[in-house]
């Protein structure tokens, strides 16, 4: 029989899981408890990082409906469970490992599939949601301006025809 510590351990990483939008997994072996807190801050307020047995996450990770980390954990793991929008994430955890060597990305989980290391950095080397939403909105502002030059340029030249008529009929 199940001891009640790991009955709720697995529920809590299950819900999480539910919970969350993404899942990086990461090794920290040998980063101080200081360390961590660096990370945890780095991370935000959008993503839970927390140490985890690799057993009780490949069963709350079925609970939850994920099958893709089956076989894949070993060594210390943590994962960054993640709401909202990954890349913030992906990025902090790229730039602590930058720093702190002991950090390795292993892979992560974002929309029902399993993403390799490099899928993690392409992610973290993404802009953010609310950059490629500015770009989008001033690549659409800067196209409707110049449509507003289009539409008013015969519009303008139709008004200067007309005055230069008018200025010729005067002067006649």
């Amino acid at each position: 029989m199940a001891k009640p510590e790991k009955v709720d351990a697995v529920a809590e990483l299950t819900e999480l899981f539910r919970e969350s939008d993404a899942a990086l997994l990461t090794e920290y072996r040998g980063l101080s408890v200081q360390k961590l807190k660096q990370l945890r801050r780095a991370l935000g307020d959008e993503a839970h990082y927390a140490v985890v047995k690799n057993t009780l996450t490949e069963i709350a990770a079925r609970e939850a409906g994920i099958d893709a980390f089956e076989g894949q954990l070993s060594g210390p793991t943590a994962i960054a469970f993640i709401k909202g929008e990954p890349v913030g994430a992906a990025k902090a955890l790229r730039d602590f490992a930058k720093e702190n060597d002991k950090l390795v990305v292993k892979f992560g989980y974002f929309e029902g599939k399993l993403l390799s290391k490099d899928d993690v950095t392409k992610l973290a080397d993404l802009e953010s949601r609310e950059v490629l939403l500015a770009k989008a909105a001033g690549a659409l502002k800067g196209s409707l301006s110049k449509a507003a030059a289009v539409f008013q340029a015969p519009l303008s030249k139709t008004v200067r025809t007309v005055d230069a008529l008018r200025d010729k009929q005067e002067a006649a």
